[in-house]
């Protein structure tokens, strides 16, 4: 695993709690990626001037899923089962959902399945097997609606993941 893979899944990870926290106490949302910044996971405080997650995707993923929270929702529900909503999945589920569904809307350089593969990883943190099962099942619905072209298998598939930058 690469030094630069791990930074970008503990910048997923980060964003899943900076969202969760803006969630739970309403505060600004650049405000708490300043806090991570300077308080959290080895940021500006940790005294060697260096990350250990990607900064700028920390901020891209917590900046857009903040701002455009309400279109996320909406394109999220529309990816639930008919008798579950947002509300009833909680803030955690919420904040990694809002999170990866910014990253498959927003991320055009960054492959479907490598998104999703990360924010199950993200997941195993908080959910049991079932939930893992059912993170995986809307966000593969949704990359299919949109991404669906970079979802069908291909010759790489078939490789293990030789050149995907995310373990399989």
């Amino acid at each position: 695993m690469s030094a630069k893979w791990r930074q970008r899944a503990a910048a997923r990870l980060a964003a899943v709690q900076a969202l969760y926290q803006i969630e739970i106490t309403g505060r600004d949302p650049a405000a708490v990626v300043a806090e991570f910044g300077a308080h959290r996971h080895g940021g500006a405080g940790s005294g060697d001037g260096r990350s250990d997650y990607d900064t700028d995707l920390l901020e891209a993923i917590v900046l857009a899923a903040a701002a455009q929270r309400e279109s996320l929702d909406l394109l999220l529900a529309e990816h639930l089962a008919e008798d579950w909503s947002l509300p009833r999945l909680g803030a955690t589920m919420g904040a990694m959902l809002r999170a990866a569904t910014w990253e498959l809307s927003s991320s055009a350089d960054v492959p479907p399945k490598v998104v999703i593969s990360e924010y199950v990883n993200v997941a195993r943190g908080f959910c049991s097997d079932p939930e893992l099962g059912f993170v995986n099942g809307v966000l593969d619905r949704l990359a299919r609606r949109l991404r669906g072209p970079e979802m069908a298998p291909g010759p790489h598939d078939q490789e293990a993941g030789k050149d995907d930058p995310a373990p399989r």
